[in-house]
């Protein structure tokens, strides 16, 4: 399983960008054919993303492509095209109902040439998608992850903008919920002033402290800060790998309990290890 620590969005638009992105340490990219590409320039990007993900050259990191929306006119020609090429991530935007996931779904599903169905993320950036989250999450593979969008979610909600996010941190903590339950990948949203990097570094590690896998980013810049505080530090690697060891040990001596650090170790204690073992950054940014 890969770890998604850092999502980086990445103008569709934008050739030279989107050439650039082949060398970040991110974990992931979201090609974006929604908000950052003007309404005349939408068919040409969508044009020259496919062209883009068929001359390759990203490596292992994971490759997303937001679509426009479900109301709006390009969005079934998106889902259409994205199948056909074979695209193996579809984000999709402002997701508000489990039908409305099963229809891009359904669109999705006709125009595949064979391979494999895509995986798709969902958006929850309104408050009809916080609200109906857990029925969204309900749709099983392959849904894969949820990505929180809270720009559009504060304006809708009439919050003010806070580094607290006070306004956010019940929508918040039900999206992180709906995907633990779920068994999915929760990225928290973007902070959008990339000149202000303690301010980022401070949102990053709120969001890890509400629970969520990664951080979904808007420059190059804002990399480096959420694969630390999203990564895994080289002591809790080592913690984990001790809790197994000492686990299996006791398994082989037919003792129920072990003790690892002079405390004892429980079932959700070996599932905590044998997740943090299981997860491996993608990027250049390692365990510290």
């Amino acid at each position: 399983m890969n770890q998604l620590r850092s999502v980086l969005y990445m103008p569709a638009s934008n050739r030279r960008a989107m050439d650039k992105a082949r060398d970040l340490p991110c974990d992931a990219l979201i090609f974006d054919l929604e908000d950052s590409v003007a309404v005349e320039a939408k068919e040409q990007a969508r044009k020259q993303l496919l062209e883009q993900l068929q001359s390759g050259g990203y490596g292992p990191r994971q490759l997303v492509v937001r679509v426009n929306g479900a109301t709006t006119p390009w969005a079934e020609a998106d889902l259409l095209a994205l199948a056909q090429a074979g695209v193996g991530t579809v984000c999709l935007p402002k997701v508000e109902s489990l039908e409305q996931l099963q229809h891009s779904r359904e669109l999705l599903r006709s125009g595949l040439s064979g391979g494999a169905e895509p995986n798709l993320w969902a958006m929850i950036e309104t408050p009809d998608g916080v609200y109906n989250v857990e029925q969204i999450c309900s749709a099983g593979p392959p849904l894969q992850a949820l990505v929180m969008g809270t720009t559009d979610l504060a304006h809708e909600l009439r919050v003010p903008v806070r580094a607290d996010r006070l306004g956010l941190q019940y929508a918040l903590s039900k999206c992180v919920n709906a995907a633990r339950m779920a068994r999915i990948v929760v990225l928290d949203s973007v902070f959008l002033n990339i000149e202000d990097s303690p301010a980022f570094r401070f949102d990053c590690e709120f969001g890890r402290a509400l629970g969520f896998d990664g951080k979904t980013l808007v420059h190059p810049s804002q990399i480096a800060d959420a694969n630390e505080v999203f990564g895994l530090s080289r002591g809790q690697v080592e913690w984990a790998r001790r809790v197994m060891a000492a686990w299996r040990t006791a398994q082989t001596e037919g003792k129920g309990v072990t003790v690892v650090d002079g405390k004892l170790v429980e079932t959700m204690h070996i599932d905590e290890a044998e997740r943090i073992l299981a997860l491996q950054p993608v990027g250049l940014g390692r365990p510290q």
